[in-house]
């Protein structure tokens, strides 16, 4: 549960216990929600110190924002966010309450919020009942859970305690902010924050137009540009699994091809620009050259400069997954799935 590898308690504990105990065990003999609760924070203490909490003030500020923004459905805030106790991979947690679940993904789409609706059968003392959850990712992973209008009152119990959950209202949560953090303006952290426009959704409105750009046959088999970059990407994904500036490079790539075709390399490096690291911009910049090298016609010259370069293996790496992009009919992750892929790998190396 702590490396996110389970989020469910029963899955983790029956998990673990098939696990060390090869076999059946009593649910009696396994530990609490608490307990593991309490676990996995000691956990966060060892592994991560002071800076679990660092980033506690920026996710409040974003909790913030999606109250506000879902103000009209009645949102409370549940969780870490609230109580403070995040750690490395925690979420926003919002109950929002609707009869429609398009109502609120309707709010999302009116400010071109990427999200993924999730719905969730549980079983509990022999009764069904199904959940609907709205991931969007942001900056920080958020969760709404949509439940129906007349439960905006209900008192909703932890599965860990068997209390009462704690949760705040938008006007409680702004007394709760002012409270703690005392002469700050919430407007203006707001503002702030809804300029700063999140670099993954960029990169999504960046990606996108790329299915609409036609690519030749002779070079391109496969179809639209970007079902190629998706392509590249999942191959750089299996060579370097862990390394975010070269997967990004993949995906990247050709996102200048829907703005100038011409020229898609500067066109995509000016679009890309702050967005992206010295050595991803590298490897895009020298992409086409890397063809170059493949088919020898690059000047001795050029060719040296390249290769004094600390990142030229991974380029000639680069260019071999854009080669091998180029298959018709094979199945690729969609772009959302690509970006939340990059954006954990991201979040997880910080």
């Amino acid at each position: 549960m702590y490396s996110r590898q389970e989020t469910e308690y029963y899955r983790a504990k029956m998990k673990a216990a098939r696990k060390v105990c090869q076999g059946w065990v009593k649910p009696a003999d396994l530990p609490s929600n608490r307990e593991i609760r309490d676990e996995i924070q000691r956990f966060a203490c060892t592994f991560e110190g002071d800076t679990r909490t660092e980033n506690l003030l920026s996710m409040r500020l974003q909790a913030l924002r999606f109250l506000r923004m879902f103000a009209p459905f009645h949102p409370k805030l549940i969780g870490s966010t609230l109580t403070g106790h995040i750690r490395k991979g925690s979420d926003i947690d919002i109950h929002v309450f609707s009869h429609s679940c398009e109502a609120v993904t309707a709010r999302l789409d009116e400010e071109g919020i990427p999200y993924r609706v999730e719905h969730k059968t549980v079983k509990k003392h022999g009764e069904e009942r199904i959940f609907t959850h709205i991931h969007v990712q942001d900056e920080y992973p958020v969760e709404l859970t949509v439940y129906s209008t007349e439960k905006s009152s209900y008192g909703f119990k932890c599965s860990i305690t068997g209390k009462r959950i704690e949760r705040a209202t938008l006007p409680e949560f702004e007394q709760i902010l002012q409270k703690e953090y005392p002469g700050i303006d919430l407007d203006q952290r707001l503002a702030e924050l809804e300029q700063s426009l999140d670099r993954f959704q960029i990169f999504r409105l960046l990606l996108l137009p790329l299915a609409g750009v036609k690519q030749s046959r002779k070079y391109h088999p496969e179809g639209d540009a970007l079902y190629h970059s998706l392509q590249v990407y999942d191959l750089a994904c299996d060579e370097l699994p862990y390394d975010e500036e070269f997967q990004l490079a993949a995906l990247l790539h050709d996102v200048g091809k829907a703005i100038d075709a011409k020229n898609h390399v500067e066109a995509g490096l000016q679009a890309l620009e702050g967005l992206i690291t010295e050595r991803t911009a590298w490897l895009i910049r020298h992409h086409m050259d890397a063809h170059a090298i493949r088919d020898g016609t690059i000047g001795a010259r050029a060719r040296r400069r390249l290769m004094a370069n600390e990142n030229y293996e991974d380029l000639l790496l680069l260019e071999e997954c854009d080669h091998a992009g180029r298959e018709p009919g094979v199945e690729v992750p969609d772009v959302d799935d690509a970006l939340e892929a990059v954006r954990e790998l991201a979040r997880l190396c910080d």
